[in-house]
């Protein structure tokens, strides 16, 4: 007897290409090789003492049942008044498993089989899959340089069909770290709302962004958007799998309703531990972390361009670089894997981040510390020199 196959969608999810990579560099490691990891998409601080001990005194005190599906009150509650002055109230917040909980939420209210979903090419591998999961299908829009690799009010009405539902924007972005203009988003938003649909605006970077004059919600120019954030880059709490949607209210009461199904409930002494991660006295921490962030892409950015790479927009935000290889190579998947295996620095390929130009392009993230970032540059330097 034989199993019958897997479902049709699975052909359209892609794996992660760069967990590929970070095994073998783990694989390297395990013989005695030195690897410096600059493929991982993953702040390297551990989450804050003050953090970790609010999660640790909630099991400690039992606090270890079911929430309502929508998260904790408090939680909530904190999470609305993190945005000041445009709080959104509690209503139209749902604590989730991660961002990656929020988009499962969002895409399950939301989209039909062939519904269309645009976004960015470069971008999050992960935000296509989601459309997939749901047999919607992602309109890929081509962005670069010039439009700071993210999309544009014309981009978006030019690419616009009879099947688009909605439009996801990241700002800043994973893989480039750019940023979207508040002009820019606000033109988006207009477009969108001509068009009856919906903006999803994920801001999972929005906390990590190196210029001051820039950079903020954009619940400040609409209530009608959805926002995706999480505690996991920011705020250091990758593993503890606590994120956040807020929502108008058209899809509340469908979001509620998948979330008591398909999760029951968001892990509780994460939930405790993030309210604590919203005190002033931890963000005050965070703000020093970010200033860390910002002392080493102000080192690497530099230093990438020196040995070649071709870096043409300066990142905000995030921690990461997209940078062009194509000087060095036209295949960016064996660049970095003999990069890897020669001199023990792991990067990501752009292949992971959709069909533009992927094979010109690398990841090169930041998240590790200044003297590792120099050690990858002197070995950097070293591969290319022999490889010319």
């Amino acid at each position: 007897m034989s199993l019958p196959p897997v479902a049709n969608r699975n052909a359209f999810i892609a794996p992660f290409r760069v967990m590929e990579l970070l095994w073998r560099a783990r694989e390297l490691e395990a013989q005695g090789r030195s690897v410096v990891h600059l493929e991982i998409g993953e702040p390297d601080f551990s989450t804050a003492d003050a953090i970790t001990r609010a999660g640790i005194e909630a099991l400690e005190q039992g606090k270890t049942h079911y929430t309502p599906s929508l998260g904790l009150a408090d939680l909530r509650d904190a999470i609305a008044a993190s945005y000041g002055s445009h709080n959104p109230g509690r209503d139209a917040v749902v604590v989730t498993p991660g961002a990656s909980g929020a988009l499962a939420l969002i895409f399950g209210a939301l989209l039909n089989p062939g519904d269309e979903v645009m976004m960015a090419d470069p971008g999050y591998p992960c935000h296509r899959h989601y459309v997939s999961l749901y047999e919607g299908v992602t309109a890929s829009v081509p962005v670069g340089p010039d439009t700071d690799y993210q999309l544009t009010a014309e981009l978006v009405a030019a690419s616009w069909t009879e099947r688009t539902r909605a439009v996801l924007v990241v700002s800043p972005s994973n893989p480039t770290g750019t940023m979207m203009s508040d002009e820019e988003m606000q033109r988006i938003m207009e477009v969108v709302r001509q068009k009856d649909g919906v903006l999803i605006v994920d801001e999972i970077y929005q906390g990590l962004v190196y210029d001051d004059t820039v950079g903020g919600s954009a619940l400040r120019f609409a209530d009608d958007v959805v926002v995706i954030n999480s505690f996991s880059k920011y705020y250091g709490m990758t593993g503890w799998r606590i994120g956040w949607l807020v929502l108008p209210p058209a899809y509340r009461q469908a979001v509620d309703h998948l979330a008591q199904n398909m999760f029951v409930a968001p892990s509780t002494p994460g939930q405790y531990a993030a309210i604590r991660a919203l005190d002033s006295d931890v963000v005050a921490e965070l703000q020093r972390r970010r200033r860390v962030y910002a002392e080493r892409r102000d080192y690497l950015l530099p230093a990438l361009r020196d040995l070649g790479f071709r870096i043409p927009v300066t990142p905000q935000g995030a921690y990461f670089l997209y940078a062009d290889c194509s000087d060095f190579t036209d295949d960016s998947r064996a660049f970095a894997y003999d990069i890897l295996e020669t001199v023990g620095v792991a990067i990501t390929p752009g292949i992971d981040f959709g069909s533009h130009r992927q094979n010109e392009h690398v990841r090169i993230s930041y998240a590790n510390d200044i003297q590792q970032l120099k050690l990858a540059v002197s070995r950097l330097q070293d591969y290319l020199s022999s490889s010319r």
